[in-house]
């Protein structure tokens, strides 16, 4: 007869293979074993709460440049998740940009489509397809349910084999949540791994091209990023949990030729 041990880890095993999630555009597979509906009504909650102790712009140019990005964007994922017949992929979506007065270099999308871009990043961006190029790589965090991902690994290496059971209650989803998204300035500031900001990358790439922006436009961008921290001793928050220059440069010109495949039918 299987110990104990033995036991926990094939029920782990199965409630594992029932959370694991395809990525449509990527192929990528990961767990996450938080439904979306659940995450997007957290992040709708403390998405307001740090609009609340921010300055938000409106009105102005950069604002509206930045909700019809968004908004771009954000058609052309929900035509494409329609035309694989995935949308329901996207239920429990409320999308929201927002532009916040804040000299940081940073950008940010929380599970469900709550997206800030922050005044710093604009003078890097320098036009609506160097806008499209962050906003992209952000939206593709919260498609790809890089922080679904993420709370799901603190959850098992918190509660273990609590999971098997279902005992895991949303006030403990709650606290890995806050815990992994803080309030306040540095909401959003959620430390992907690697591949996560690669597969951000890529998906950006493809989203940009989809939404009409020439994806072309995202090594300018990225060497522009590069230069821009250049210098302060230490990378702005955006970049310091993101792949080295040489190797996001490398996997996004891997990546251009079905990126343009997406732009030139786009056009």
């Amino acid at each position: 007869m299987k110990n104990l041990s033995q036991i926990i880890s094939g029920l782990i095993g199965v409630v594992i293979l029932g959370a694991c999630y395809t990525n449509p555009m990527t192929g990528r597979r990961s767990l996450q074993m938080k439904g979306n509906t659940d995450l997007s009504a957290m992040a709708a909650t403390e998405y307001t709460k740090t609009l609340a102790q921010s300055k938000v712009v409106t009105g102005t140019k950069e604002a509206n440049m930045v909700k019809n990005v968004g908004m771009r964007i954000k058609n052309a994922a929900e035509r494409y998740y329609k035309n694989i017949g995935r949308e329901q992929d996207l239920s429990g979506y409320s999308w929201q940009f927002t532009l916040i007065q804040n000299s940081q270099l940073n950008a940010w999308c929380m599970p469900g489509g709550k997206v800030a871009v922050y005044t710093g990043i604009l003078p890097v961006t320098k036009s609506e397809t160097g806008l499209a190029v962050v906003m992209g790589h952000e939206v593709a965090h919260a498609l790809a349910g890089h922080g679904n991902e993420r709370i799901t690994q603190a959850t098992i290496a918190q509660y273990g084999g609590a999971v098997i059971g279902g005992s895991i209650s949303n006030r403990n989803i709650s606290d890995i949540f806050n815990r992994l998204y803080p309030i306040g300035a540095s909401v959003g500031l959620m430390a992907f791994g690697r591949n996560q900001e690669l597969e951000a990358d890529q998906m950006g790439l493809y989203l940009m091209a989809m939404a009409g922006y020439d994806p072309r436009e995202a090594v300018p961008f990225w060497n522009r990023m590069e230069a821009a921290s250049s210098g302060q001793g230490r990378l702005p928050a955006y970049l310091s949990t993101h792949p080295s220059p040489e190797n996001r440069i490398a996997k996004i010109n891997a990546n251009m030729p079905h990126a343009l495949n997406y732009y030139n039918t786009k056009k």
